[in-house]
């Protein structure tokens, strides 16, 4: 199978100070995706910040232009937007984005799947939250991007799916090497990927420098990666070398290159994904009496 390329190029936390390299503004985003999409991404991840004090923002509005200014160059790119708890606790804040409409509609929403610890704050996702944004974006035709930092986090995914609030086929992004989490190693990594539900796409994800050992597995091992500044500003493992999403990416595509996968196309992976076509069209096709058999990720 083909590689997918999942970008991050912003997040939540790398700010200017951090690094002069994190896209900020609405057309520092745009112009970064256009750039990636020409090395070769499948989907992309999306934050919007306050262009002024670059604090993160739920704000339909801002994101809306982001998927706009891509959209112009790029009908088929599967847009995500990230609903994430770090910030913002009510419902109806972070489900905002999910509003847009047209050119604007995001393909997918992130939805981390329990609340968890970072180094100095919390994500806070209750069952009730959780369940409420996955109800909420089937009701608009979204797909979650379901975000497991855990394999408690891959236990809850299967327990919605039996409720039938989630539905096949899933998108998983595996997160390893937060401090409160599953720990970046085979062992951790081979336990998510084998308790993952029956057809179930799935991406590695390292945080910090364990991005590119995560990446690296991903790509021998048959998964896609997801890649990009909110995970890891740092091109070396001893964090002497500030990485921008340009040489990161370019990296990853020659790794890829050389294990003979080349990257999944956006319309390949809508088709995976059971998303509409692209061009005016986006979002999920929800279909009735599929049959669940798990995605066979081997080259």
């Amino acid at each position: 199978m083909d590689l997918i390329v999942n970008f991050t190029p912003t997040g939540m936390v790398p700010t200017r100070k951090m690094t002069p390299y994190v896209p900020i503004t609405v057309d520092e985003i745009v112009e970064e995706v256009h750039e990636a999409l020409e090395i070769g991404i499948t989907i992309v991840h999306l934050h919007a910040r306050d262009e002024e004090t670059e604090i993160p923002t739920y704000k339909a509005e801002i994101y809306g232009k982001i998927i706009s200014g891509i959209r112009a160059y790029s009908k088929d790119l599967i847009v995500c937007v990230s609903l994430s708890g770090r910030n913002f606790k009510e419902f109806e804040k972070r489900a905002e984005p999910l509003q847009l409409n047209g050119d604007m509609k995001p393909d997918m929403g992130s939805l981390t799947l329990s609340s968890l610890n970072f180094i100095t704050e919390a994500s806070m996702n209750s069952p009730d939250m959780v369940q409420a944004l996955a109800i909420e974006m089937r009701s608009r035709n979204i797909l979650p991007e379901l975000e497991a930092f855990d394999l408690g986090m891959v236990n809850y995914a299967k327990y919605l799916e039996r409720k039938g609030i989630l539905q096949p086929p899933h998108y998983f992004n595996l997160l390893l090497g937060n401090i409160a989490g599953a720990q970046a190693d085979l062992a951790h990594t081979g336990l998510m990927i084998n308790d993952l539900p029956d057809n179930s796409i799935w991406s590695l994800a390292g945080i910090g420098t364990t991005q590119y050992m995560m990446n690296t597995i991903a790509i021998v091992s048959g998964g896609g990666v997801r890649i990009g500044l909110e995970d890891n500003i740092y091109f070396d493992s001893n964090k002497k070398v500030l990485a921008t999403n340009i040489n990161l990416l370019r990296r990853i595509t020659r790794l890829a290159e050389e294990s003979e996968r080349k990257v999944m196309s956006p319309s390949e992976c809508r088709k995976l994904l059971n998303l509409q076509a692209g061009d005016g069209n986006y979002g999920r096709i929800y279909k009735v009496n599929q049959k669940t058999s798990k995605i066979a990720m081997t080259g």
